[in-house]
């Protein structure tokens, strides 16, 4: 008897000494089991990645307590980026506790939180304190290719310092590591015939700060199934929602997850649609728009076929189809001007060094009718890849949609009632039924600029400085709806250049990307180049595929990605003797000179990027 006395003394003098700490531990009632979860503070216990996805993400639980006036700080690492954030009440109880993001990797982090508990009994408390939080490395899978070098990336460099309007910022970044034997479905669609399943390499998400530190990635392994066709695929369109929280589509399948990797939604597409990729607007009638391809079709020779990205289907916040944009139906499926002039070694993420330099001609074209070939190829008529759409937006000032089609140079605005506006883009092969459509380059004078008899080449267009020029096989043709009205809209635009002039040039070394930002009079009919940047930096910027130019309006700014640039061809071995370096650039409206620049090796296929909204996601109540 007298050793258990001595052991109960034990026990209770070093619960005593424990709760002097400022560290306890948390311990079950008389009729409860033991929990040994660690509380640091005075509220409740730190649940790291709550949810499986996020895995620099945790909740400080609130312990029992109602919590209010809730304010969050990442401590940075020296010279690093502070991140500080509001949190409202309704956040506050989705979560049970104050939600952290932005925890640095493989690092003890040090958060400071100030908050108001209250709790029946007990006085309402007003509390700041910190709190260490340790984290794990980035667990992204490597896709094995030499173009990526590490898990996530080799290096960010930080090329321009952010200034000072600049330096809060946070951006998502989504690339594209490869194509991976094992980790890439190889199957393909075969009833009907066509589609583009097989395009379905590895992709991953992450979020950097101004200082090219990683500060949050999305666990991807854990959403896809490698061996499941419909539950894999690449991980594109990424948008923030007006509530915070991600939506972006893969394969067969869209989904929503807030930045805490809480699932919103996760659903597989309608089936009259298939193959997502590029492009999904979360738009300002609360629905969302999918880039997608039509599962089966009956051509006019009578045969079925999957159609490659050419749809685009509207669906509501359940889930129901609300409309649909049969591109092949709208447009000319068969227009081939633009297809017999791309670069065929960069087809967009269809990257083929042995082809760089060469293009299709008119005899092979017609050869794949013959052959019945259909699927992922760039080809005219239904059930290949004539539009190449990778992007959609939505002006709800006339209840219409604008795309951008790659294998067509032109982006374009198609009505609810699936009419042609408008078509910017060269002139040259557009059937009778269209010529009314296509828009009237102007000056900043609106006087008419006369371009060659085709509109392919207009004056000045290969100046470094001025001149008007189309985009060629674009990317990102978004609406600036806080520029734009009824009758005028701006549009931001990435041209990646190819068949630049609808010709290839003597030599590579010739091709640049550009950012730009376009007027359009929609009641004139005409087009004005406002704003651009790329031309001077040459080939060493030039991305043959992919990439971004967007509109912030928080900040009147133009965010641009260009994606592949130092992605590079030796046209005599037919391999590329540069990996992408993509850099990152943001511009203050009007301004040729960017205000934050970033840089990064190592990281394979960059895909796209955008500002992200820690407002938007935890402080809804008062954004």
């Amino acid at each position: 008897m007298k050793s258990k006395s001595i052991i109960s003394s034990a026990l209770v003098a070093a619960m005593l000494i424990g709760g002097l700490s400022t560290t306890a531990f948390a311990i079950g009632g008389p009729s409860g089991p033991k929990n040994d979860y660690q509380v640091q503070g005075k509220i409740g216990a730190i649940k790291l990645n709550p949810y499986g996805y996020a895995p620099l993400t945790a909740i400080i639980m609130n312990g029992g307590y109602i919590l209010s006036d809730v304010q969050v700080t990442i401590l940075p690492k020296k010279d690093g980026q502070t991140i500080s954030y509001k949190v409202d009440n309704q956040t506050l109880k989705t979560y049970g506790g104050i939600p952290v993001f932005g925890l640095y990797p493989s690092y003890t982090n040090t958060v400071e939180v100030t908050y108001t508990k209250a709790a029946i009994g007990f006085k309402n408390e007003t509390v700041t304190e910190q709190y260490l939080i340790t984290t794990g490395g980035i667990g992204l899978t490597p896709s094995g290719l030499t173009m990526q070098k590490g898990p996530l990336f080799g290096t960010v460099k930080v090329v321009t310092p952010a200034a000072k309007e600049f330096a809060d910022r946070l951006y998502l970044i989504n690339n594209v590591s490869g194509k991976a034997p094992g980790r890439s479905s190889q199957a393909t669609w075969n009833n009907p015939a066509g589609g583009a399943l097989e395009w379905n390499d590895s992709s991953n998400s992450f979020v950097v700060d101004t200082k090219g530190e990683v500060r949050w990635f999305f666990d991807s392994d854990k959403l896809l199934d490698y061996g499941n066709i419909y539950k894999t695929g690449i991980q594109m369109g990424f948008r923030q929602n007006v509530d915070g929280a991600l939506t972006w589509g893969f394969g067969q399948r869209y989904v929503k997850y807030d930045l805490m990797g809480r699932q919103i939604f996760d659903r597989q597409l309608p089936l009259g649609y298939n193959d997502f990729s590029h492009s999904l607007k979360n738009a300002s009638n609360g629905d969302y728009f999918l880039r997608v391809g039509t599962s089966n079709v009956k051509r006019p020779d009578g045969k079925n076929v999957r159609t490659v990205r050419d749809t685009i289907v509207e669906v509501d916040q359940n889930g129901n189809v609300v409309d649909d944009w049969r591109l092949f139906e709208i447009l000319d499926p068969y227009r081939a001007d633009a297809i017999l002039v791309l670069d065929q070694g960069a087809v967009c993420l269809n990257v083929d060094a042995s082809k760089a330099g060469h293009t299709t001609s008119s005899q092979e074209l017609a050869k794949l009718d013959k052959q019945d070939k259909f699927g992922d190829i760039a080809g005219t008529g239904i059930g290949r890849n004539w539009a190449h759409v990778n992007s959609v937006d939505y002006d709800k000032n006339d209840d219409s949609i604008i795309i951008s089609s790659r294998h067509q140079n032109a982006f374009i605005k198609i009505g609810r009632d699936k009419k042609i506006k408008w078509i910017a883009g060269t002139h040259k092969g557009w059937k009778k039924e269209f010529q009314d459509k296509l828009l009237q380059p102007v000056d900043s004078k609106g006087k008419k600029i006369v371009c060659d008899d085709e509109y392919s080449k207009c004056p000045g267009y290969l100046n470094e400085n001025g001149g008007f020029d189309w985009t060629w096989t674009q990317h990102t043709a978004f609406l600036i709806d806080s520029k734009s009205n009824k009758d005028i809209v701006y549009l931001t635009v990435f041209d990646n250049g190819d068949s630049r002039g609808m010709e290839q040039p003597a030599l590579p070394s010739m091709k640049y990307s550009r950012a730009v930002v376009y007027k359009i009079d929609q009641n004139k009919m005409t087009i004005q180049q406002v704003w651009e940047y790329g031309k001077q930096r040459g080939s060493d910027w030039f991305s043959a595929v992919t990439s971004l130019t967007e509109y912030q309006k928080d900040k009147d700014s133009i965010v641009v990605y260009s994606a592949t640039a130092g992605m590079q061809f030796d046209l005599s071995k037919g391999v590329p003797v540069g990996d992408p370096a993509p850099e990152l650039l943001e511009f203050k409206w009007g301004s040729t000179t960017p205000s934050f620049q970033l840089k990064f090796t190592g990281t394979g296929i960059g895909y796209q990027a955008m500002p992200l909204s820690l407002e938007k996601a935890f402080n809804k109540k008062n954004k």
